[in-house]
């Protein structure tokens, strides 16, 4: 009897132990956000020809430097293939921030909005693996001459299947920006 009590003594005092050990204020891991410096979009003609950049810089991130956007043409009539680049510069060597945005594609959407009048369409070229869109790739048709602005965002969190969102409407997307810059754009 006495090696029984000894037993159900120490299992008691190892329960005991695990116990107070929990602790429902343990931090929560927490998804920190990456610093974005850069962001490039790559427009590649399908019809060949040299590809059309237009890209954010902001080196020391926000405040600071004022941030360098650098603009381009895009051709009337034309179709393109774009891709996304996102990049922290801040570090050496440079962190590719597209990598952990396309790892974490589930929790990631962007969002592209031409200004009215601006003849741009697009869809998404790339998918999560749930099969919602990501934007890391995109496919772009370009309309009639003119000029305006395209903004891209992109949203950590977004919920993926609000009215919309699949199809690239921001309005019931959520979630947080992560990024946000707006080129103006030239149609020739």
């Amino acid at each position: 009897m006495k090696t029984v009590n000894t037993i159900f003594f120490a299992a008691s005092l190892l329960l005991a132990f695990t116990l107070s050990s929990c602790n429902n204020e343990d931090p929560v891991p927490v998804n920190e956000e990456e610093l974005i410096t850069t962001l490039t979009l790559t427009f590649t003609p399908i019809a060949g020809g040299e590809p059309v950049v237009f890209q954010f810089k902001d080196p020391d991130g926000i405040g600071g430097t004022p941030a360098v956007l650098l603009s381009d043409t895009l051709a009337a009539g034309a179709s393109y293939t774009g891709s996304l680049a996102l990049l922290n510069e801040s570090v050496t060597p440079a962190a590719d921030i597209s990598k952990e945005v396309e790892t974490e594609g589930d929790a990631h959407q962007f969002f592209f909005q031409g200004s009215a009048g601006l003849g741009l369409t697009f869809s998404y070229g790339d998918q999560d693996v749930n099969g919602n869109p990501l934007g890391l790739k995109t496919n772009w048709t370009i309309g009639t001459p003119g000029s305006g602005t395209l903004k891209v965002t992109l949203r950590h969190e977004p919920d993926k299947t609000a009215a919309g969102v699949s199809d690239g409407d921001i309005t019931l997307a959520g979630g947080e920006t992560d990024i946000e810059v707006e080129w103006l754009v030239v149609i020739q």
